[in-house]
């Protein structure tokens, strides 16, 4: 290594924090992994970016939130269906 290069003041990780993240170590199952790893390589996206639009949906869900700026799913729609046909 070239003598003019100082690192003495240098500092390891990240250059640029992601603002808004967090960076931690979480345990999850091999079979969850797989799965969101799979299903990312089909759509060609990240699979821990599917992980927390999975984990955003479902705190949504559990506050309440009907997520009005995402897509209406097959899911949704069959339970909107389902709950205004019984009544």
């Amino acid at each position: 290594m070239r003598k003019e290069y100082d690192f003495s003041k240098g500092k390891r990780g990240a250059v640029i924090a992601s603002p808004g993240k967090t960076r931690i170590t979480i345990m999850l199952d091999d079979d969850l992994i797989e799965f969101f790893r799979a299903k990312a390589e089909a759509q060609g996206s990240g699979y821990q970016t599917m992980i927390n639009a999975t984990l955003r949906a479902t705190v949504a869900e559990e506050k309440g939130k009907s997520g009005e700026d995402q897509p209406v799913t097959v899911a949704v729609l069959r339970k909107v269906l389902r709950e205004e046909l019984h009544q």
